[in-house]
C-alpha cells in the first residue's frame, strides 16, 4: 500500500509545489476575490492531474505495474485518483460558484474592476475568446462527471452498469481538460508547472480516445474456447479450462487475466488456477458466485464457447528468496496457491523429482466445505510437497495469526503470501506487524477488487 499512498500524495504534493512556484504571490491574496482565483486555479489544476492519472491507468499499462506491485495496485491507485478527482472538483467548483450566490444574496461584494490590459499575445486571445464555452460546458462535464464517478464507486451497482456508463468518463474528460486548457492561468505555461500539466493532458487525452475507440489492452488479447466445465455446488465455484493456442505468452502463478464472455458485459477479471505448459496451452480459471456476472456464469457458459483473454497482469508471483513462505488462501483466494502448486509439481516433475527448495505451509480457511475439492486441493499439495491447513470455519473457528504462528515456528524466517478478503488480510498483517515481523517487506498481499 505504500507505494500507492506515495504516488497519491507525492503526485498532488508535486502539482501544488510547482503552483506555489508558478504563483508565489498566491500565499499572500489582496483580498477574498484574490483569494478566490488561487484557489479556483489550485483547486482545478489537481484535479485535472488527478483525472489525467486516471485516465493513464486505466489503459493498464506495463511500465507501472512493478513498482506499485500490481494491477490490482494500480486499481486501487485508480480508484483513490478517481475519488480525490471528485473532492477536488467539487471543491473547485464551490469556489467557482459560492461568491455567485453569496453576491445574489447580497452578502457578498465584488469590487469594481478596472480596464483590462490588452493582450498581445495570439494564442493568449484565442484562449481568452473561448473562456465563455469552456466555463459553460465544463460546468456540464462537472455535474456528468461526478454521477458517473458516483456510479463507479457504488458496489451495490450491477457491474454491467458500471461498465457500460464508466467510459462515457472518456467524454467528460476531454470536456474538461479543454476546460482547462482555456481556463489555467495563461503564464502558467511557460513555468515547470505548464509542462508537467501538458504532459498530464496530453496523455490524459491520448488514454480517453484509446477508452472511447475500446482498444484498452489491445496488444495483449487473444482468442480461447472453453473446453471443461465442473461446478462445485456445495461452494457454488465453477472451474473452467480454456485452451488458447496462439498468442498466449505465458504467465507466473498468481498473476490473472480480463476474461470476455459476453461483450455487454465486458472483460471481468480472474485469477489463473494452472501453471502454464506451452505444449498444452491450457489455461484453468476458478468462479465463486459472488455477484450476478458469476451467479449467471454456470447457466450461460458452456463448452466450446468462444472467449477473449487479456494479459496477463499482476505481481503476486511468490518471488522472493525466504526459506520459508506461508501462504494464506480465503475462501476462493486459494486460487493463485493452486496455481502455484502445480507449478512446483510441474518443475519436481520435469527435473526427476527435484524438492522445492522453500518450506511451504498453506492455509485453507473457507466457510464452504466440499470434499472433492478438498481431496484435489491435497493432491495438488502433496505433489507439490506443500504442507496444507484446512480451516472449515463452522468447525475449525476462525484462522487468526497466533494460529498461524503456532503451526509455523520459524515464521519469522518466512515470508506471508495472502489472498482472500481485503480485511482478514489486513488485520492478519496488522496482527504479525504486533509481533515485529517485516509486513511491509515480506507481507504480500492481493487487493483482487477492480472497483
Amino acid at each position: 500500500m505504500r507505494p500507492i499512498k506515495v504516488a497519491l500524495w507525492g503526485g498532488l504534493a508535486l502539482l501544488a509545489g510547482l503552483w506555489l512556484l508558478a504563483d508565489p504571490g498566491a500565499l499572500w491574496p489582496s483580498g477574498f476575490f484574490a483569494l478566490r482565483g488561487s484557489m479556483v486555479q489550485l483547486s482545478g489544476i489537481l484535479a485535472i492531474g488527478c483525472m489525467s492519472l486516471a485516465m493513464i491507468l486505466a489503459l493498464r499499462p506495463r511500465w507501472p505495474e512493478r513498482w506499485l506491485g500490481g494491477l490490482d495496485k494500480m486499481y486501487r491507485l485508480h480508484k483513490w485518483l478517481g475519488i480525490a478527482a471528485l473532492v477536488l472538483a467539487v471543491f473547485h467548483w464551490l469556489w467557482a460558484q459560492g461568491p455567485k450566490w453569496a453576491g445574489a444574496l447580497g452578502l457578498l461584494q465584488r469590487p469594481a474592476r478596472g480596464t483590462p490590459p490588452e493582450i498581445v499575445n495570439p494564442l493568449e486571445r484565442l484562449l481568452q475568446s473561448q473562456r465563455g464555452l469552456a466555463e459553460g460546458i465544463g460546468e456540464w462535464a462537472f455535474y456528468a462527471a461526478v454521477a458517473l464517478i458516483v456510479v463507479a464507486l457504488a458496489p451495490r451497482i450491477p457491474y454491467r452498469h458500471f461498465y457500460g456508463t464508466h467510459r462515457l468518463l472518456a467524454v467528460a474528460y476531454l470536456v474538461l481538460a479543454f476546460h482547462a486548457v482555456v481556463l489555467t492561468r495563461f503564464a502558467y505555461w511557460t513555468t515547470p508547472l505548464g509542462l508537467l500539466l501538458a504532459v498530464l493532458l496530453v496523455c490524459g487525452v491520448v488514454a480517453a480516445v484509446v477508452a472511447l475507440l475500446r482498444r484498452v489492452g489491445a496488444g495483449r488479447k487473444v482468442q480461447g474456447t472453453v473446453t471443461r466445465l465442473h461446478y462445485y455446488p456445495d461452494l457454488r465455484v465453477l472451474e473452467g479450462d480454456v485452451d488458447a493456442p496462439q498468442g498466449w505468452p505465458g504467465h507466473k502463478p498468481g498473476q490473472f487475466a480480463f476474461i470476455t464472455t459476453d461483450e455487454a458485459e465486458g472483460a471481468h477479471p480472474f485469477t489463473i488456477a494452472s501453471a502454464w505448459n506451452p505444449s498444452e496451452h491450457r489455461l484453468t480459471f476458478i468462479t465463486k458466485e459472488l455477484g450476478d456476472y458469476t451467479r449467471r456464469l454456470p447457466d450461460t457458459l458452456r463448452v466450446g464457447q468462444p472467449v477473449r483473454i487479456e494479459g496477463p497482469y499482476g505481481c503476486f508471483t511468490f518471488d522472493d528468496d525466504r526459506p520459508r513462505q506461508i501462504w494464506i488462501g480465503g475462501g476462493i483466494g486459494i486460487t493463485p496457491f493452486v496455481a502455484r502448486m502445480k507449478q512446483i509439481a510441474m518443475d519436481r516433475r520435469a527435473y526427476s523429482g527435484r524438492p522445492h527448495t522453500q518450506a511451504v505451509d498453506l492455509f485453507h480457511t473457507t466457510a464452504d466445505y466440499s470434499e472433492e475439492a478438498i481431496g484435489r486441493l491435497r493432491a495438488d499439495a502433496a505433489a507439490a510437497g506443500v504442507y496444507v491447513h484446512v480451516l472449515h470455519d463452522a468447525r475449525d473457528g476462525q484462522l487468526s495469526g497466533e494460529r498461524i504462528r503456532e503451526a509455523v515456528p520459524d515464521w519469522r524466517e518466512a515470508s506471508v503470501w495472502f489472498c482472500g478478503p481485503v480485511g482478514f488480510g489486513a488485520a492478519l498483517r496488522a496482527d504479525f506487524a504486533g509481533h515485529g515481523f517485516d509486513a511491509g517487506a515480506r507481507f504480500h498481499q492481493e487487493l483482487f477488487a477492480m472497483r
